[in-house]
């Protein structure tokens, strides 16, 4: 990791960190079962995805990350008892310099870092850029949020896959909850595109573009307990250019969620 990396990692960390208690906070569990296609052999198989998930907000701004085990029931070197995670972490632009940033729809800008690491393939990206949250009537958030996609990974030496050049990245998220007679439900997920790159090797490596939605019912609620703790639904992945290669996917997901 470069200098300008570091110092923008540990002022992000430092502002984000410097009130002693979150304002608010959220953790879950997620449980999402489907079957996936391995991008590299082209075989399918019947996936088990468990994801520990919290954000919350500070005085300075917000953090989110997720942890991912995954593993499937094909012993291929893809996704077998692997984990996948990413962290986030934002400062808020209003709140340090005591200027409102909102016009119109916007809300608020902030500077954000990233990181992705993936296990067995050894992979590292750090994601340094600018998150633009909108106010939408109807919307618990709406972000948009422009980075870097710089790769710190092993590569091939390192028994890794190969590393690559860098590259960008273009994220939305939202959350929608609505109601249908007396049953509560939240439509929420996001959509990332990543731009094309080279690995070690000089090969070609695709942009991709990802999308995650998510259509949850309250579960809680419905029988009788505390909404927003218990959510059953669909996850649908949704990928064109898979891990930069040349599979297209549409895989729904079965799809449970526990705040704790």
């Amino acid at each position: 990791m470069n200098k300008p990396l570091i110092l923008i990692s540990t002022y992000l960390i430092t502002c984000s960190t410097s009130s002693l208690a979150a304002n608010w906070s959220k953790t879950q569990l997620h449980v999402n079962r489907g079957e996936f296609t391995n991008p590299f052999t082209l075989d399918e198989a019947k996936t088990s995805v468990f994801s520990l998930q919290h954000a919350s907000g500070y005085d300075y701004g917000d953090n989110f990350f997720f942890v991912d085990y995954i593993d499937d029931d094909i012993e291929d070197n893809y996704q077998d008892r692997d984990f996948y995670m990413e962290w986030y972490s934002t400062v808020s632009l209003s709140a340090v310099s005591d200027y409102s940033f909102k016009k119109g729809f916007l809300k608020d800008v902030g500077l954000v870092m990233g990181v992705n690491i993936a296990g067995d393939p050894k992979v590292v990206k750090y994601l340094p850029g600018v998150k633009l949250s909108w106010d939408i009537p109807g919307f618990n958030y709406v972000s948009t949020t422009i980075t870097g996609y710089f790769d710190d990974s092993a590569g091939v030496a390192k028994q890794g896959v190969p590393s690559q050049s860098n590259a960008w990245m273009f994220d939305l998220a939202w959350g929608y909850p609505f109601t249908l007679g007396n049953q509560k439900f939240l439509f929420t997920g996001h959509a990332e595109y990543i731009g094309s790159r080279q690995n070690e090797f000089g090969a070609y490596v695709n942009d991709w573009l990802l999308a995650q939605p998510i259509l949850q019912w309250d579960l809680g609620h419905a029988l009788g307990n505390q909404s927003d703790t218990l959510m059953l639904g669909i996850e649908w992945q949704i990928w064109r250019n898979k891990l930069g290669g040349t599979v297209n996917e549409s895989a729904p997901q079965l799809h449970v969620a526990w705040t704790f």
